[in-house]
């Protein structure tokens, strides 16, 4: 039984780690660097993050700077950037590429909050989708005689506890973002 509880801690983690990619993504008025990480640059023919080809930094709250290695891919960076959903525009010096993100209005900043509801409810479902699966392994233990019906109950017990950790953790990640995002 040891194994489903190892098994769906670590399904369970990876869908933490997914939400906090989405919520990484999510730009909240300052500038981030994660906001790139889904930007891939053709880069010789490659698809290639940009923080693997370039220096990104954030001199200011509300600046990102891409400093590429090799110069000759600013245009090919900007191109990246203004295809991507990011939605701020890149003002390229030549050397250097500044993104500046503007002041979140109050409705837009609702919406996000709305988002991120949305993806920690549906981080909660794949949590819930992933208890299901543990306690189907569960029934099928005890179904094959491997354990007794106290097992049976002890692991289900077991299995609740684990659930309830990870909603809680989606819970605190949620919180703590929607109070990112209202932060002025």
């Amino acid at each position: 039984m040891e194994q489903v509880f190892e098994k769906t801690k670590s399904r369970m983690e990876k869908s933490l780690d997914a939400l906090d990619r989405e919520y990484s993504s999510i730009r909240a008025g300052r500038a981030n660097p994660k906001v790139l990480d889904n930007i891939l640059v053709d880069y010789y023919g490659t698809p290639t993050r940009i923080d693997q080809m370039a220096a990104v930094s954030v001199p200011e709250p509300r600046l990102l700077t891409i400093q590429p290695w090799d110069a000759s891919m600013l245009k090919e960076i900007e191109k990246a950037i203004n295809t991507s959903e990011i939605g701020i525009n890149p003002q390229n010096d030549g050397k250097v590429i500044r993104l500046a993100f503007p002041q979140l209005t109050e409705e837009h900043r609702k919406q996000l909050v709305k988002d991120v509801s949305k993806k920690a409810e549906e981080a909660k479902v794949a949590i819930r989708n992933i208890r299901r699966d543990a306690m189907d392994d569960i029934k099928k233990l005890k179904k094959d005689n491997a354990i007794t019906e106290d097992d049976q109950k002890d692991g289900e017990k077991e299995l609740q506890k684990i659930t309830d950790n990870y909603i809680k953790q989606i819970d605190d990640m949620s919180a703590k973002k929607e109070k990112e995002i209202l932060s002025i």
